[in-house]
């Protein structure tokens, strides 16, 4: 249930509210919105009569019901206004939501040496990306597959940062490692195998780093909502919706199937911002750049692109990497789509 107040209704007024919901059993949250104020009501509003409650004060000028399971991420908890999510990187804050320019990620799937992760960085930082993306910690179908060089990879991704500025996006597996992991990243991506680890979700949502949640390959679009819930309950507002393909009957020609329909859909359930993963989504590159023109057509806030310097030489995922020449010939046709949307920021400056 949410409290939508007057335009221009006094600060006291909004806090007595706040304390009133607070006595009657329920936890306020302000959301200060462009023009207005909405308090957002969570805990057991079943029984509670909106009309009574717009009785509470003269300032308010509605109360609505939010009629979906996830209350939180739901559209309506914020009165229709998307959200924004705030990064701090090196090189400044970036946002991430649907009033501002496409954000960039990219990087190799997997961290494997100090010079490659360094020479990518620098590499997607001059071609326009904001983050780097790289597994620390990879899980992976096989367990004898390249599960990644752990600990140790994180000071690589350091060293990367500082030597390109780029914020760090990077996976965390377990609820044992979100501390570590947080010291070097400025994003924490929960990715499509742990979806609905309940533990980590709450883990993660107990921090204030900002967090990317990737859609599980078989999940619906509510469950993997309804997951964001978990981590918006937990006290981190911050949570990015990324879109990586979901598994369907036909798998011959793609590794998964990019759902790029789940954008109009995600904007009309919930205010979260949202990424699109074209690299896992179709899991071959040739195909990624027409999906990521796509994405960017249907309205993606943020795009994840897997560069790696050699492809066919990367320890994993090499099929669905773009090298960093073609990367920045993407970057230049993406303009040509987000420009016109008002979508896309000014020419990149390379890095020496």
């Amino acid at each position: 249930m949410i409290i939508v107040m007057k335009v221009g209704s006094p600060e006291a007024e909004i806090s007595r509210l706040c304390e009133e919901c607070t006595a009657k059993g329920l936890t306020p949250e302000k959301i200060v919105g462009k023009h207005k104020v909405v308090i957002g009501l969570v805990g057991d509003t079943a029984s509670m009569d909106p009309l009574q409650l717009q009785e509470m004060s003269p300032w308010i000028e509605e109360v609505v019901r939010v009629e979906q399971p996830f209350k939180r991420a739901s559209r309506e908890f914020r009165h229709g206004e998307p959200s924004e999510v705030w990064v701090d990187t090196p090189n400044g804050a970036v946002a991430f939501g649907e009033h501002h320019p496409v954000v960039l990620v990219a990087g190799p799937c997997s961290v494997e040496n100090e010079e490659m992760i360094v020479e990518t960085a620098k590499a997607v930082k001059s071609s326009g990306a904001k983050f780097l993306r790289g597994g620390a910690y990879k899980p992976r179908t096989s367990p004898y597959s390249f599960q990644g060089h752990g600990e140790s990879a994180l000071e690589l991704l350091a060293a990367a940062r500082e030597a390109s500025g780029l914020g760090i996006i990077t996976e965390v597996m377990d609820t044992a490692d979100v501390e570590k992991i947080a010291e070097v990243a400025d994003v924490l991506q929960v990715g499509a195998r742990n979806m609905q680890n309940f533990a980590l979700l709450k883990k993660v949502g107990a921090q204030n780093k900002p967090v990317l949640l990737k859609r599980g390959m078989s999940a619906t679009i509510e469950e993997w909502i309804m997951a964001a819930e978990y981590i918006l309950a937990a006290g981190n507002p911050n949570v990015i919706l990324c879109e990586r393909g979901i598994r369907t009957f036909d798998r011959r020609y793609t590794r998964n199937t990019l759902d790029l329909s789940v954008i109009p859909v995600l904007r009309t359930l919930t205010h979260l911002p949202i990424m699109i993963d074209p690299s896992h989504g179709t899991g071959k590159s040739e195909y990624v750049p027409a999906m990521a023109m796509g994405a960017i057509a249907t309205g993606t806030d943020s795009l994840m692109i897997e560069v790696h310097p050699n492809p066919a030489k990367a320890w994993s995922d090499g099929a669905q990497s773009l090298t960093p020449a073609r990367f920045k010939e993407l970057v230049q046709e993406l303009g040509v789509i987000a420009k016109p949307l008002g979508r896309w920021e000014s020419s990149p400056v390379a890095v020496a």
